[in-house]
């Protein structure tokens, strides 16, 4: 809600603090008066395009605040707040300032923020009616949210989503599968070329590492048999190793048969050379006999060598891995194998979830149109106390082409209107006039109070062309709106005038050639006189105060 605006230096507003209050007010003042400036400052901290003609001459900048309380917890605008790591308080405070270089600076509670950032927290704060052509009703890309608000069917929204969330991600499921078979469909003679080449190569881990050390230890087979025949040499010629042993171990044996074992350690000891002796020979002869001289039996190496680094090159990795880059391949073409029926189930899932989206969608669409239907039913009982007894409004909804489906159902939502019988409908802000529109408007808003995002609404003209009879329907049902959210009217019409709660009054003034605008809240004496100005013009008469009296009672 608008707590308090605050103007400095605006076209023919000096300096000016309002505050507002919850209910109806009516401002009202004779034309000219500036009850448009008010608006166009209200504007700039909103979000509109601040222009150095609006800046009061013989200054050098102007300066609007406006603070507004709060909306419960929740509401869209701590979303935003949050977005943009803006601190929120009790009050939200917009203070806008624009000099004569047309260089401006916006605030947030202080913080500064882009144009954009105010654009969208005004699009939260207030709705203009009658003046400005593309916000709040206006839009038909919210018709759709403004009718499913209106309709209270979170549940189905939040069902529809799901559905479409599962269906989206089956489509991509199955477009990926599509994509990885016609790859590997592409690389399949590949594929079986090189599992082919593979297999009868028959790589194992670690195998050349082994490989390399059997074709070392053959390049070097004549010096390994030279040297481990001088080992085996040295054990069993000449100075005979194991004789020399078995002696040692007799005349130990008998040395310990006369200290009663005091050498037993000695004889073990002798006992392990034997047997260790004994196996180092036989180790010897075997590493002798496994040498092998063979030219053929090295070249054979080198060409196993040969074909597992030429392959292992050619699929880019080491040879170790060459069994997993086999085992890959044959997945791959495992997968082309069973590639159409494993496609064929994806595409079965899609339609599946398709299916459950659409049954999903259609059940909001049916939901939509009830609502739609009691909307218009409502909105079409306003239009005659207004003067619009000849109108007809229609909410329009209408399926989307399957690519326009979306998470928020298959249907476009448009408000449509027809101001006479042979019209034809069309949109609100193309077929009504600015007085019919407003009129639209409030029709509309009367019914859609408690689910609208604004807490204050604005009309502007909304009395226009009208008096009398209707001028009082028209104050009635902004009375009524009024008890949902906070409702300004600037209004000609006593009528309406009569049926605010808060009435403040515009009027200019000129003193040394100097003009000012000034806004005035009127008690109940001044507002008295005020209506009865409005009935009369500049001479009031005691009818006008009599009628003045009838109106304020009413």
């Amino acid at each position: 809600m608008l707590n308090s605006l605050s103007i400095r230096n605006v076209v023919l507003i000096d300096r000016l603090d309002l505050e507002f209050s919850a209910g109806l007010s009516v401002l009202t003042g004779e034309t000219g008066a500036g009850k448009s400036i008010l608006l166009d400052s209200l504007g700039l901290v909103l979000g509109s395009r601040a222009e150095t003609s609006l800046i009061r001459s013989g200054e050098d900048k102007l300066s609007v605040t406006a603070a507004f309380s709060m909306p419960p917890a929740g509401h869209p605008l701590y979303a935003l707040a949050e977005e943009y790591d803006l601190e929120l308080e009790d009050e939200l405070i917009i203070k806008r300032t624009l000099d004569t270089n047309g260089r401006g600076k916006i605030f947030i509670n202080d913080q500064p923020v882009s144009l954009k950032v105010l654009k969208e927290f005004g699009r939260y704060l207030v709705e203009v009616h009658g003046q400005f052509d593309n916000q709040g009703l206006l839009n038909p890309a919210f018709h759709r949210g403004i009718l499913d608000s209106y309709g209270k069917y979170p549940e189905i929204l939040a069902a529809v989503r799901e559905k479409y969330s599962l269906y989206r991600q089956a489509a991509e499921a199955r477009r990926a599968f599509e994509e990885n078979l016609s790859k590997a469909k592409t690389d399949e003679e590949n594929l079986r070329c090189w599992v082919d080449e593979l297999e009868k190569l028959n790589p194992v881990a670690g195998e050349e590492a082994e490989l390399a050390s059997r074709r070392t230890e053959m390049m070097n087979a004549e010096k390994l048999l030279e040297n481990l025949n001088i080992a085996y040499g040295s054990l069993t010629q000449g100075a005979d190793v194991l004789s020399a042993v078995r002696h040692a171990q007799a005349a130990v044996e008998r040395a310990n048969r006369l200290v009663e074992g005091k050498y037993d350690g000695i004889a073990e000891t002798l006992e392990q050379t034997l047997i260790n002796a004994d196996e180092c020979i036989r180790q010897i002869e075997d590493a002798s006999s496994a040498i092998s001289l063979s030219q053929n039996e090295i070249d054979t190496i080198e060409q196993r060598l040969f074909a597992l680094r030429a392959a292992a090159r050619k699929h880019q990795t080491s040879i170790d891995e060459l069994p997993a880059v086999l085992a890959d391949m044959r997945q791959k073409l495992s997968q082309i194998e069973l590639g159409e029926e494993g496609l064929e189930e994806c595409l079965k899932k899609e339609e599946q979830c398709r299916q459950d989206y659409i049954a999903a969608a259609e059940t909001l669409s049916e939901k939509r149109r009830q609502a739609a239907a009691q909307l218009d039913w409502k909105v079409m009982a306003e239009l005659p106390p207004l003067k619009m007894e000849k109108a007809r409004f229609v909410t329009t909804v209408e399926r989307l082409p399957e690519s326009a489906w979306s998470e928020t159902g298959m249907d476009m939502v448009a408000f449509t209107v027809s101001t006479n019988p042979n019209s034809p409908q069309g949109p609100l802000n193309k077929i009504a006039s600015g007085g019919e529109l407003a009129r639209f408007m409030l029709a509309l808003k009367v019914n859609l109070a408690e689910t609208g995002g604004c807490q204050t609404m604005i009309f502007d003209e909304v009395d226009a062309g009208v008096g009398g009879a209707t001028a009082q329907a028209v104050g009635e049902r902004l009375a009524r709106l009024a008890k949902n959210v906070q409702v300004l009217i600037v209004t000609h019409s006593p009528q309406v005038a009569a049926c605010g709660s808060h009435h403040f009054k515009v009027e200019k003034k000129t003193e040394n050639n100097i003009t000012t605008t000034y806004v005035y809240e009127l008690d109940k004496t001044a507002r008295f006189e005020e209506i009865a100005r409005m009935l009369a013009g500049e001479h009031i008469t005691d009818e006008a105060r009599a009628a003045a009296r009838v109106l304020l009672t009413a």
